[in-house]
């Protein structure tokens, strides 16, 4: 059996793996699911200062306190960026990690370098933001998301919280040498900015000494529309 820290993606929170976890658990697994500062249940401790490192301590301190080791650590889409600079200083406690159609930013680039939505997100800071939150149209966001059943919208949108800017903003600072940690990348072939992450897929491809590279006829968020397969391939990457 196998230890999961599955860390969410961007406006997100913990709460968006409930139905990944249960399947997960159920055959047996440990899983914890964090919460971000700032988003979900800890909106309140939002503040200007969250930012790539804040975040990153967030599950190294989960890892820490829990004791966990053989890790198998997972991230969506922005939190692509957050396991990768977890990794950095604690690939000891690794055994693997799974980005689900996230971000892997090298060392010195940040997400708004691997983004063509720089731009649009410091604007909605700006206008909507108070200059260092990013909210969104949530409507818009789930259409985006392939969110279409009207269940799952409803249970999302007022869980949904704007994304502090500056973790976009901070470039990964590096540390350990991640290349020869295995890791996995699963790709959403419906996600209508499947442009963005089709580098990273390119990059599993291309090494696979080190990489498996699975792909999911699913839209952005597939924890929420596709979790049984989800949690299959999670369970068969552990």
């Amino acid at each position: 059996m196998s230890t999961f820290v599955l860390v969410h993606g961007g406006w997100h929170g913990g709460w968006c793996w409930r139905k990944v976890t249960s399947p997960l658990r159920t055959a047996g697994h440990e899983v914890y699911t964090p919460t971000l500062t700032g988003l979900g249940e800890r909106a309140h401790l939002a503040n200007p200062a969250i930012d790539l490192a804040a975040h990153a301590k967030d599950v190294t301190a989960l890892l820490e306190y829990e004791d966990l080791r053989d890790v198998v650590m997972v991230g969506h889409s922005l939190g692509g960026a957050v396991i990768t600079s977890a990794a950095d200083v604690a690939a000891h406690r690794l055994r693997r990690l799974v980005y689900l159609d996230a971000f892997v930013p090298e060392v010195g680039q940040s997400v708004f370098d691997l983004t063509s939505r720089a731009e649009f997100y410091e604007q909605q800071a700006r206008d909507h933001g108070q200059g260092w939150l990013v909210p969104l149209d949530w409507d818009a966001a789930l259409d985006g998301w392939g969110i279409t059943d009207p269940a799952d919208r409803e249970w999302m949108r007022p869980r949904l919280s704007p994304q502090p800017l500056a973790v976009f903003k901070q470039a990964r600072a590096g540390g350990a040498d991640l290349s020869a940690l295995p890791s996995s990348y699963l790709h959403c072939l419906r996600n209508p900015t499947v442009a963005t992450f089709q580098p990273f897929a390119d990059r599993a491809a291309a090494n696979p000494a080190t990489w498996s590279l699975h792909q999911l006829d699913a839209w952005h968020d597939p924890m929420i529309t596709v979790p049984g397969q989800v949690a299959e391939l999670l369970a068969k990457e552990g």
